[in-house]
C-alpha cells in the first residue's frame, strides 16, 4: 500500500507531519518542547533512528507507522527501529500508542498496541484500520461495562444453584476464567470432570513457572479451590455448563489486550467480588473508577515501584500495573515492571490466593504478592522501596490483625480498630521515613478518620503530620462500596519524608458526585451523557484531576486550606458554597433527607 492511502485509511486530518514528505522529525519535537533528545542507533551504531514515516495523533493516542519495501526482509532491525520511535513518543507527549511496521509492496502489516513486545503484539490485526478504530483499543464501551455487571450477577446465581460455597465462587470462577483464556477444553463428550479440574491445575501451573512462589501458590489454589468439597461434587454436566456460561458471557467482553478489555476484566472482579462478599458489610471492595482515579492522582508510571500493604483480590495492583505497562515503550520496560514494581501484601490466605489469579488473568504470573499481615513485613517493604502506595485497609480491623503494641493500647471492652485504618496509613508511612523513602500514599478511610471525633484518631493525625505532609483529602460519594459496604469514604493523600508544617496548603475536593446510579442488582452503574454519548464519569474524572492538578478553589467543588492534626480534613469545612446551582429540588432533597433521620432516630412519631 502506497504511503497516500494508508493516509487516507487511517484519516488526513489526524496526521501530524512536521517536515517535508509527510514525515515527522523528533529531534525538531523534542526541541520544539525545550526537551533533550538522544538518538537510538541500529545494532552497529551506524545509522540514527530521528524520522518517522507517518504518525496521527487524537485524544491523548499516537499512532506510528514505519513503512517498508518489505519489513520481513530485515525484520529485526524493523522492529528495532520502530521501538525507537514509540519510546520517542512516549517520552514527548505521553501518549497511549499503537505502532506499525507497514509494506509499500502489498497490503501486509503488523500492529502492537503499546510496547514492541510479544504481549503487545497484535496478530490479528491484519490490515490498516481508521483512527477511531484504533481510538476503540484503548478507550471502554460503556453499554459493555454494564452487559459484564449483569452477566456477572447472573453468573453468581447460577454458582449458587450448583453449589459453590460464597467464600469459594470468585476463586473458583478466575481460575476457570485463566484455564479458558488458555483454551481449556472440557465439551468433549468422553473427558470426565476430574480430568477438567487437573487441566485447569495444569493451566496455573504453567502460567506461575517462573514466580519464584511457585509451589506454594499452586498448593493454595489447589487445596483451598480444586480439591474443594464444592468443586469435587460437581458432576461433568454442571461444570460444562459453569464454564460455558463464563466462556460465552464472560470472555469475549475481556478477553483482549486492550485497556477496555483490562478495565472490563477488573470491573468484573470487583463486582463479582461485591456479589459474594454481600454478607459482610465490612468488606470495602474498592471500585474500579476510584482505583484509576487514585491511581492517576499518585502519578503512577514506567518508574513506579507500587505497594498495596492490605491487596485483597488485587484490584489496585492491577490498576497500577495496566498504567505502567501503558507507559511503557519497550518489552524490557514491561518487564522490569512485573518483576520488580509491583507488590502486595494480603492477610487473609483465600484472597491471598484470589489476588494471585487476579494477576495471572492480567498476564502477570510473577507479581510479589506475600501472603500475612503488612505488619509483619517491615524489612520486606523496605526492601521493595515504594515510591507510590495505594491502599484500603480494614475499616474495622480485629485484634488479630493489629500489632499488639497498638492493641495493649486499646481500652478492655474494645474489639475492633478505634483508628477505622488510619493507623495503617501511619505504620506504612513511618515504615517509609525510617529508609528515608518517599512516596505518595493515597488511601481509602472512612471520612470518620478525617473528621478526628475520637481522641485515637486525632492522637494519629497528629503524628502523621509531623514526618508528612497531607496533600489532598478527597470526599467521594455516598455509598461508594455499594453493594458491599455501607462506609462513607474519602481518599487521603499524603507525601512522606516533608513534615505539613513547611508545606503550602492543602487540596480538598468535594468529589460527591461520580456520574454513577444504584441499580437493583447491579450496585452503582456507569451514566451516559445522552448529548455527547460519552461517559459522564469520564469527564467528571478530567474535572477532578485538572481541580487537583492546578490546586483551583472553585465554589461547591474545591479548596485549599492550611490544616493541623486537630482540623476537619474534608472540603466542606471550608469550601464556599455554590448557590446558583442549587434548585428547587436540592432543598427538597435536603428536607426529605433529615426528615428520614429523625425518623430513624425516633425524633418523629405518628400524630
Amino acid at each position: 500500500m502506497k504511503r497516500t492511502a494508508m493516509v487516507n485509511t487511517v484519516g488526513v486530518s489526524y496526521l501530524t507531519a512536521n517536515i517535508e514528505n509527510e514525515e515527522y522529525s523528533y529531534p525538531k519535537a523534542y526541541k520544539e518542547k525545550h526537551l533533550p533528545f538522544y538518538a537510538l542507533t541500529n545494532l552497529t551504531g551506524t545509522r540514527k533512528y530521528e524520522k518517522l514515516d507517518l504518525r496521527f495523533e487524537c485524544d491523548g493516542l499516537s499512532v506510528l507507522i514505519e513503512t517498508k519495501a518489505n519489513f520481513t526482509k530485515n525484520y529485526d532491525e524493523a522492529v528495532r527501529q520502530l521501538s525507537a520511535y514509540v519510546e520517542y513518543e512516549k517520552k514527548l507527549t505521553g501518549n497511549k500508542t499503537v505502532a506499525i511496521l507497514a509494506n509499500t509492496s502489498n497490503d501486509k502489516v503488523r500492529v502492537w498496541r503499546g510496547a514492541i513486545s510479544d504481549e503487545d503484539l497484535l496478530n490479528e490485526e491484519t490490515k490498516l484500520r481508521t483512527m477511531p478504530e484504533y481510538m476503540d483499543l484503548y478507550l471502554p464501551k460503556i453499554n459493555d461495562k454494564e452487559k459484564v455487571m449483569q452477566n456477572t450477577y447472573y453468573l453468581n446465581e447460577l454458582l449458587h444453584k450448583h453449589g459453590i460455597s460464597e467464600k469459594l465462587r470468585s476463586q473458583f470462577v478466575g481460575t476457570c476464567l485463566l484455564a479458558l483464556k488458555q483454551g481449556l477444553k472440557y465439551n468433549d463428550p468422553s473427558i470426565k470432570a476430574a480430568q477438567v479440574i487437573a487441566g485447569i491445575k495444569s493451566v496455573l501451573g504453567d502460567l506461575l513457572t517462573d514466580d519464584i512462589n511457585k509451589a506454594g501458590k499452586l498448593a493454595l489454589l489447589d487445596t483451598k479451590v480444586l480439591q474443594s468439597q464444592d468443586v469435587r461434587s460437581l458432576e461433568i454436566e454442571d461444570i460444562r455448563e459453569i464454564l460455558s456460561e463464563i466462556e460465552q458471557n464472560i470472555l469475549p467482553f475481556i478477553n483482549d489486550k486492550s485497556t477496555a478489555g483490562q478495565d472490563l476484566l477488573n470491573l468484573f472482579f470487583i463486582t463479582f467480588n461485591k456479589y459474594v462478599g454481600k454478607d459482610d458489610k465490612n468488606q470495602a471492595f474498592t471500585p474500579d473508577h476510584i482505583t484509576d482515579f487514585m491511581a492517576r492522582i499518585a502519578g503512577v508510571n514506567k518508574n513506579s515501584i507500587v505497594l498495596d500493604p492490605c491487596c485483597g483480590s488485587g484490584s489496585f495492583l492491577v490498576r497500577a500495573m495496566t498504567h505502567a505497562l501503558d507507559d511503557c515503550a519497550t518489552a524490557s520496560e514491561q518487564d522490569a515492571v512485573k518483576k520488580n514494581q509491583i507488590f502486595g501484601i494480603e492477610y487473609d490466605e483465600s484472597i491471598y490466593g484470589l489476588a494471585t489469579t487476579n494477576m495471572l488473568i492480567h498476564s502477570d504470573g510473577n507479581s510479589n504478592i506475600v501472603n500475612g499481615s503488612c505488619f509483619e513485613f517491615k524489612d520486606w517493604i523496605e526492601q521493595a522501596r515504594p515510591n507510590i502506595v495505594l491502599m484500603n485497609p480494614p475499616y474495622n480491623a480485629q485484634k488479630k490483625h493489629m500489632p499488639k503494641e497498638y492493641t495493649d493500647t486499646w481500652n478492655s471492652k474494645q474489639k475492633e480498630d478505634p483508628s477505622k485504618g488510619i493507623y495503617f496509613l501511619k505504620y506504612v508511612a513511618d515504615t517509609l521515613n525510617e529508609c528515608h523513602i518517599q512516596a505518595t500514599i493515597a488511601v481509602l478511610l472512612p471520612v470518620a478518620c478525617a473528621i478526628g471525633n475520637s481522641n485515637e484518631i486525632e492522637k494519629i493525625k497528629i503524628e502523621l503530620l509531623k514526618e508528612n505532609t497531607l496533600d489532598a483529602v478527597f470526599t467521594l460519594p455516598n455509598e461508594i462500596f455499594y453493594p458491599g459496604a455501607s462506609a462513607s469514604a474519602c481518599c487521603m493523600v499524603i507525601k512522606t519524608g516533608k513534615k505539613n508544617s513547611n508545606s503550602g496548603n492543602t487540596f480538598f475536593g468535594y468529589y460527591k458526585d461520580d456520574g454513577f446510579k444504584k441499580k437493583k442488582n447491579l450496585g452503582r452503574i456507569e451514566q451516559i451523557n445522552p448529548e455527547t454519548g460519552n461517559s459522564n464519569w469520564k469527564e467528571i474524572e478530567e474535572e477532578w484531576i485538572n481541580l487537583y492538578n492546578n490546586r483551583e478553589s472553585v465554589p461547591g467543588k474545591s479548596v485549599t486550606q492550611k490544616v493541623e492534626g486537630t482540623d476537619e480534613w474534608l472540603c466542606e469545612a471550608y469550601m464556599k458554597t455554590d448557590y446558583s446551582s442549587l434548585k428547587e429540588s436540592d432543598f427538597q432533597k435536603t428536607i426529605n433527607e433529615y426528615l428520614s433521620y429523625l425518623v430513624k432516630e425516633g425524633e418523629v412519631y405518628e400524630a
